[in-house]
């Protein structure tokens, strides 16, 4: 189980984006990459191909180090780091500062 998950809010911690904050779109879970919506964005030429294809300077999200990210908690709207807690037979995540549950 993954400590950050699709849709969750993060603030990045290092980087040429640091302090700013977004929602996850995309995990990468071989690489322990996150894809931020507006973070990370960097500009490529790119050529003409074939007919339906434009050429022009594309603007790319790169994705962004777990490492590098942190989860903000929806309850207590802190920067937090993330724990799990087994309830019966299903495992969630909780907040280490408050203690609740992250849904």
């Amino acid at each position: 189980m993954n400590k950050i998950k699709k849709g969750d809010n993060v603030k990045v911690l290092a980087g040429k984006d640091s302090g700013r904050t977004g929602n996850v779109d995309r995990v990468l879970v071989r690489t322990g990459k996150v894809i931020v919506a507006g973070i990370n964005i960097s500009k490529r030429s790119v050529k003409k191909s074939g007919d339906n294809q434009t050429g022009g300077i594309v603007e790319l999200v790169k994705p962004v180090n777990l490492s590098n990210v942190a989860l903000i908690c929806p309850n207590c709207k802190k920067i937090t780091r993330v724990g799990f807690k087994i309830e019966g037979k299903d495992k969630v995540r909780i907040c280490k500062k408050c203690k609740k549950e992250i849904k």
